[in-house]
């Protein structure tokens, strides 16, 4: 193997461009579970076959960019579901730090608890120096397929843009 491919891929891997778990459109999403904000267990499974699947990773509840989301798809939860989708969201703080969070700022959809990275992870959308999630929503059809990976997120109008891809979905 060339010594500067290797030592590119490193420079990448700590920098967060490229990842063990990474993932990509059009492969069957990582299978999780997790409780939500209000200890209730969330499994990916529970939707196959009945919706569409809003997952968006994020780094820390309370935080300006993290509430700017989280509001905007509060604000759009409606037309999304209207559109066949759940919202799931996903971090590594805890149930408890979720419920605050979603209480504060009255998010109506689940906001899972991933602590041990796990889902993280399987995604690819770990910080390696932060170990936290990077901002990533992954779009996934009612089979169960990745059909989009949204990096470039949006936090003020995120719902936006997650409803036009959602439309744009086969």
């Amino acid at each position: 193997m060339n010594r500067n491919w290797r030592l590119a891929m490193g420079i990448l891997a700590i920098f967060g461009a490229a990842s063990a778990g990474e993932i990509s459109e059009g492969m069957k999403a990582p299978a999780f579970e997790a409780r939500d904000q209000r200890d209730t267990l969330v499994r990916l499974a529970d939707f196959q076959g009945k919706s569409a699947v809003v997952l968006y990773f994020y780094p820390k509840d309370d935080t300006p960019g993290c509430t700017a989301e989280a509001c905007s798809l509060r604000d759009g939860f409606a037309a999304i579901q209207a559109a066949g989708a759940v919202i799931l969201g996903v971090s590594a703080d805890t149930t408890q730090s979720h419920k605050a969070f979603a209480e504060k700022f009255h998010l109506p959809f689940s906001i899972l608890a991933d602590p041990d990275k796990r889902i993280i992870e399987a995604y690819g959308v770990k910080m390696p120096l932060l170990g936290i999630a990077k901002r990533t929503t992954v779009l996934i059809d009612r089979q169960g397929i990745i059909r989009k990976i949204v990096r470039d997120v949006r936090t003020k109008d995120h719902d936006q843009q997650v409803l036009a891809l959602l439309k744009a979905l086969p």
